[in-house]
């Protein structure tokens, strides 16, 4: 079975499908779809992005997100996987 959700990059909205018991991160970087990342197990926080719309699941029992930044809707896709469709924003790091 495949879930299919949306990463907006830079305002743009790049579609891309993905197993639903990959990660985002990875099916991302198959995608070639640009999210940053490094230790790729929740702690670095390179990849973190704003979830807009969607459910996820964590891989591990509690990434490298505070409670406040859980409530705000940031996630780590490096361990997390879609449960519905999802519309993603990377962090504006120019701002």
């Amino acid at each position: 079975m495949k879930a299919r959700w949306r990463i907006a990059i830079d305002g743009e909205e790049a579609p891309f499908e993905a197993f639903a018991d990959q990660t985002i991160l990875k099916a991302a970087l198959q995608a070639g779809a640009g999210l940053l990342s490094s230790c790729r197990n929740g702690t670095c926080r390179a990849c973190r992005c704003h979830l807009l719309e969607g459910e996820i699941r964590y891989v591990i029992e509690w990434p490298g997100l505070s409670a406040e930044e859980k409530a705000e809707g940031w996630i780590l896709p490096c361990v997390a996987q879609a449960c519905s469709d999802l519309r993603l924003k990377r962090p504006d790091f120019g701002a």
